[in-house]
């Protein structure tokens, strides 16, 4: 017993480890491998060097899945950073009904994002109820999905609303524990609302605001399913609104695919994803600084 004693954790935590390794660090290394290759679908390839990384820089496409995926950062994190603290902040009250309302904020959640993708493009296509909305009150038809840059906004704007319910009972969590002792020193001292919240929550819960902006910096980069089905296979009007993870999708998909060039952009997604992790957090140490 004593010497099997230092084996039993490691027996314990292997069949975590094992799936851990089977479908997240055996694709990661396979990747890395594969970007420097030639592989396709149905051909091993051969070592090409820091070819996949040459071809990327003259790649028109590559550059356009880039800005997109930047913009949808830009667009997506600080709506996710802030109305979701709001509505925390406004469902927590303790009032007749509101927890019908919790409930309500975060169905999208649990909605499959299939299901919520379909719906707003419903509602958002030419013949659909906004149009038809529009229509009535003289505006006329919008082209939300036949315009470049108002289908890239139409697809932040879903991102956002089947994010708000995630991060507020992320929020909620952190204004639980919020001492009500500084609140009421606050007000003693002649604090309003809203200086009590610039004042008392916003530094109490910075850190949560941190890792909000974190999580939803890295799931914004690697949006895919939004824009693929308000847009389709080809990413809009002649591709424009492609992101980074579509163009990984059509380049490495198929009999013809092309496997070596799509595990390079997918690196460069990594790099990515990770810079922008490290970047928020050393922003939050120099605030503590």
């Amino acid at each position: 017993m004593r010497r099997h004693l230092p084996l039993s954790p490691w027996l314990f935590a292997a069949p975590g480890l094992i799936v851990v390794g089977a479908f997240s660090l055996f694709p990661f290394f396979s990747t890395l491998v594969n970007s420097f290759t030639d592989r396709r679908t149905l051909v091993p390839g051969s070592y090409v060097g820091l070819a996949n990384f040459r071809e990327l820089l003259h790649d028109e496409m590559f550059w356009t899945g880039l800005r997109n995926s930047v913009l949808y950062v830009l667009g997506v994190v600080p709506a996710l950073v802030i109305l979701p603290l709001l509505l925390a902040m406004l469902v927590q009250r303790h009032i007749p009904g509101i927890t019908f309302f919790r409930s309500a904020f975060y169905t999208p959640v649990v909605a499959s994002i299939v299901v919520v993708g379909l719906i707003w493009v419903w509602m958002l296509d030419d013949r659909g109820l906004i149009n038809a909305v529009l229509e009535a009150v003289g505006i006329g038809k919008v082209g939300f999905l036949s315009d470049q840059w108002l289908l890239l906004g139409s697809a932040m704007t879903v991102t956002v609303w089947k994010g708000l319910g995630y991060y507020m009972i992320i929020y909620l969590a952190a204004l639980a524990n919020v001492p009500k002792e500084l609140h009421e020193a606050a007000s003693v001292d002649g604090a309003g609302a809203v200086r009590r919240f610039f004042t008392v929550t916003v530094p109490a819960i910075r850190s949560t605001m941190v890792l909000v902006a974190a999580l939803s910096s890295v799931s914004a980069f690697k949006v895919f399913s939004e824009v693929y089905l308000m847009a389709g296979p080809s990413g809009g009007p002649a591709g424009e609104d492609t992101t980074l993870v579509m163009l990984v999708q059509r380049v490495g998909t198929g009999l013809s695919g092309r496997v070596g060039y799509a595990s390079a952009i997918s690196v460069v997604i990594f790099v990515v994803t990770v810079g922008l992790m490290l970047l928020v957090l050393r922003a939050d140490r120099k605030e503590d600084a």
